[in-house]
């Protein structure tokens, strides 16, 4: 009773990320991830048999949620007596397969497969291994079911993991591949749909991204204080000795990196925040995105089923509210916003002849040329989009089911809020690398021989060296998918 499949014991959201990222086309195809933290495993079913003969035992003894009785406001109602097997599982899971809205991409979809897979096989859900077994085949084929954005509230993502249950049961079509077609236990309607795993899956690709995107902030950021002339005093080793900040201690230590940052002269005595304070705005988020990730681990490996079922018992809980990822996914965005600010400031150092040295703009051509005067409406644009999307979800109130549920953590929404700004700041990072590379070029006395200069170098290559007014708009996009590959 085995199936292969993509995990690990410890999931991490690199890996789910990584697993995402590994799918390669239409048809249906993942490829094993190789290396230290994603292995190709058997899947053990010995933990599922215990799970769903705790769940029998505890029905045995007396009601059990959702499954001798209603779900929501309809605890106290019981189910009657004399249905079908996996009758009540079609049931719950056709009522609540309400999908709407965009479909899942196939790496989100395929996440959340292994994410929910990797939940189930720690046992404490109680549903069959006919379901679990064919999760596994879909999982380890590549096969991608078709699964809709809306209706989850931190909560349980009750609407997308209904619709693949559905799936894998053969009442709804796969968009590409299939998998065996599951037989239903009578036990597996909630405990199969228990779960935030889309919520876990999407959130572990975003924190991922944007982690990455944070490292790309600051080789962007190098290269402008290359432009700049800016004093490497701000990232001494020295100065971060005084005080303990680990996080700003790193970011301060990988500037120093990329700058080679032995002595050499400045254009001023103290630069202005957007070169001297980096370290301490951008550690925050550094430390933000690691406690995200921890939190989101801890959902990866869970057993949040409610009930639990453990010891021939069904334990009714709350382990499904998920406010502790939607608290540190709040944090991680709120972390992002002053990071993005000292771009736009160093964007406009750039443009700012008493700070550059250069022409206003970075303009060339006959007097009153625009030059790169427009690149800062856009990032001010995109940093009111950054704003936005940096908004907390924790501070909402949700009220469902005949107010018996008056609690909700919006933990999906935060996740959805953290993809928007991966999608946000790769575009805004841009128009900081335009303007530092063309800043470069105006006086490239300026590019001294260090790490910082690879960047340079790609982006030269990529960006055309057109330095009379000219359309700006393919130059940033060019600049977006340099950022984009950076992470």
């Amino acid at each position: 009773m085995t199936h292969r499949h993509v995990s690990a014991p410890g999931l991490r959201p690199r890996d789910v990320a990584a697993y995402a990222a590994s799918y390669t086309g239409p048809q249906g195809t993942w490829m094993s991830i190789g290396g230290p933290d994603v292995t190709v495993l058997p899947v053990h079913l010995l933990p599922v048999l215990r799970g769903q003969a705790d769940l029998e035992r505890a029905r045995a003894e007396g009601a059990v949620y959702g499954l001798t009785t209603g779900v929501g406001a309809l605890r106290h109602v019981p189910v009657p007596d004399g249905v079908g097997t996996g009758e009540r599982a079609l049931r719950l899971w056709r009522s609540h397969a309400a999908g709407i809205g965009p479909e899942l991409d196939d790496g989100l979809a395929g996440a959340t497969m292994l994410v929910r897979l990797h939940q189930l096989l720690q046992g404490g859900s109680g549903a069959g291994p006919s379901l679990v077994e064919a999760l596994a085949a879909a999982v380890a084929s590549g096969a991608v079911p078709r699964l809709h954005r809306w209706g989850g509230i931190g909560t349980g993502d009750l609407t997308v993991l209904s619709e693949l249950a559905l799936t894998l049961v053969g009442e709804l079509p796969w968009r590409s591949g299939s998998a065996p077609v599951a037989d239903i236990a009578d036990g597996d309607a909630l405990p199969f749909i228990s779960s935030n795993a889309m919520t876990i899956a999407l959130g572990s690709l975003a924190v991922t991204r944007l982690g990455r995107l944070a490292r790309a902030a600051e080789q962007v950021s190098a290269l402008s204080h290359l432009a700049l002339r800016g004093s490497v005093q701000a990232y001494d080793a020295r100065v971060h000795a005084a005080k303990d900040d680990p996080a700003a201690s790193g970011v301060a230590a990988r500037l120093s990196a990329l700058l080679d940052a032995d002595a050499r002269p400045s254009a001023r005595v103290q630069d202005p925040f957007g070169l001297r304070a980096i370290p301490q705005v951008h550690s925050p988020l550094e430390e933000a995105l690691e406690i995200a990730e921890r939190a989101l681990t801890a959902e990866i490996g869970a057993s949040t089923e409610n009930p639990l079922a453990v010891q021939g018992r069904a334990l009714h809980h709350g382990q499904f509210v998920t406010q502790r990822l939607a608290a540190t996914l709040d944090a991680a965005r709120a972390a992002v916003a002053p990071a993005m600010t000292l771009s736009v400031a160093r964007l406009s150092a750039l443009l700012d002849p008493a700070l550059s040295g250069l022409r206003p703009f970075l303009a060339e051509g006959p007097p009153a040329s625009s030059g790169l005067m427009i690149v800062e409406y856009v990032a001010s644009d995109l940093m009111a989009q950054v704003r936005t999307a940096t908004a907390p979800v924790t501070s909402v109130r949700t009220v469902v089911s005949l107010g018996l549920e008056e609690h909700a953590s919006h933990s999906t929404q935060a996740a959805w809020a953290v993809q928007d700004l991966v999608d946000l700041v790769p575009d805004l990072l841009a128009c900081e690398l335009v303007a530092a590379v063309r800043a470069l070029r105006f006086d490239p006395e300026r590019l001294v021989d260090c790490p910082a200069r690879e960047l340079f170098d790609i982006a030269a290559a990529h960006l055309p060296d057109v330095r009379p007014d000219h359309i700006l708009g393919p130059e940033l996009t060019a600049a977006a998918e340099i950022v984009r590959a950076l992470a």
